[in-house]
């Protein structure tokens, strides 16, 4: 909890969890072009530096040819097409590195200027230990495909995605904690109905957006370029001969991938319900439709992304509104228990207790 806003720090952090953003949609672009894997070591400092001149192409390329996807995938690459596919790797890793500072140098500045005070220091670590340990996971993930097989590991890739929404989601709520100031969140403050869907429909978000990270590693979204069929049918045939399938299977989790996206539609429309008939702000009201109307747009971008065999512009712009949808929810939960916190500070008692902001129309309580 932020008990020291500080509109510099907000902004600042604001502009943070944009650059968080494009990292994960870059991280995307990266994916569908096939281009982690064409940085074979990994080289914090001297990383910074591209190749320079033929000699140090020709060292670079003759690195990757010893790659398990070189020789099984890429084994005709030409000199261009791998200088292509470095450089988006490559430009990919500097701005993570750019992202690094712009993190580390304004927390530096903000702490010695006392603007962020020492007790709340912690949430701001945490977010430094999240960049870092995301980065981490990005490097086991790309070297778990520098071994034996082609490609990265789909459960590397999926934890290094939801690593970087977590980070996401930490540096929106601080930030949103700044705006809101005195009347942000409180520990311990009971949890309205508005609330608790909204963060229902948060969790149920992450676990689809967790299997768009195992589609994308397990390059599922191949499988099939038919829709509502795959293969010829609703149900194909073994989907489930094991647990294991349901994490392992390209089959299974493109069909989960599928069909969960509906039950995170539904939950949109019940948070939707719920908050357009208890809540009276503005805030919180257009938030609640976008969500619902970002669910529908992301549902036609996930047909369409099936119908064209995942052409790059629709898979990103399916990324894009995924992110967008995240963001959404975390800041319709932030303004949701920021304004209950609010409310039962502010309102009197009424002769059987508190009055409760989520069910009495706001006109009583003001004029109560």
């Amino acid at each position: 909890m932020v008990t020291s806003p500080d509109r510099a720090v907000m902004r600042w952090l604001f502009a943070f969890s944009g650059v968080v953003a494009i990292l994960i949609m870059f991280g995307g672009f990266v994916r569908l072009t096939r281009s982690g894997l064409s940085i074979v070591e990994w080289e914090p400092v001297t990383g910074v530096v591209p190749p320079v001149g033929d000699a140090a192409w020709r060292d670079a390329f003759a690195e990757y040819q010893q790659s398990p996807e070189f020789r099984q995938v890429n084994h005709a690459m030409s000199m261009d097409e791998f200088k292509r596919i470095f450089l988006i790797e490559w430009i990919h890793r500097l701005v993570a590195r750019l992202a690094g500072f712009a993190y580390a140098i304004p927390l530096a500045l903000f702490v010695w200027r006392r603007r962020i005070p020492i007790r709340e220091i912690g949430i701001y670590v945490a977010m430094g230990s999240l960049f870092l340990l995301q980065a981490l996971a990005g490097w086991l993930m790309v070297a778990s495909g520098l071994e034996d097989r082609p490609s990265v590991d789909h459960l590397n890739l999926t934890v290094h995605l939801l690593l970087a929404f977590t980070l996401l989601a930490l540096a929106l709520w601080t930030a949103l904690g700044h705006r809101a100031g005195a009347s942000g969140p409180r520990r311990g403050s009971r949890w309205s109905p508005s609330a608790a869907m909204t963060s229902m429909f948060l969790a149920a978000l992450v676990l689809q957006i967790a299997y768009g990270g195992l589609t994308a590693g397990l390059k599922a979204g191949y499988i099939s370029d038919t829709w509502p069929k795959m293969g010829g049918s609703i149900l194909p045939a073994n989907l489930f001969r094991s647990f294991g399938d349901a994490i392992d299977s390209p089959l299974t989790v493109m069909f989960i991938h599928r069909w969960f996206a509906f039950v995170v539609a539904t939950i949109a429309i019940g948070t939707t319900t719920i908050v357009l008939r208890n809540r009276r702000d503005r805030e919180s009201r257009t938030l609640a439709v976008a969500l619902v109307g970002g669910i529908g747009l992301q549902i036609v971008l996930g047909i369409t992304t099936v119908l064209t065999s995942v052409a790059e512009p629709v898979a990103l712009a399916h990324q894009a509104t995924a992110i967008g949808i995240f963001a959404v929810a975390v800041s319709l939960l932030h303004r949701i228990r920021s304004m209950d916190a609010s409310t039962r500070r502010s309102v009197p008692l009424s002769g059987n207790g508190p009055i409760n902001a989520e069910t009495e129309p706001l006109p009583v309580l003001l004029h109560r």
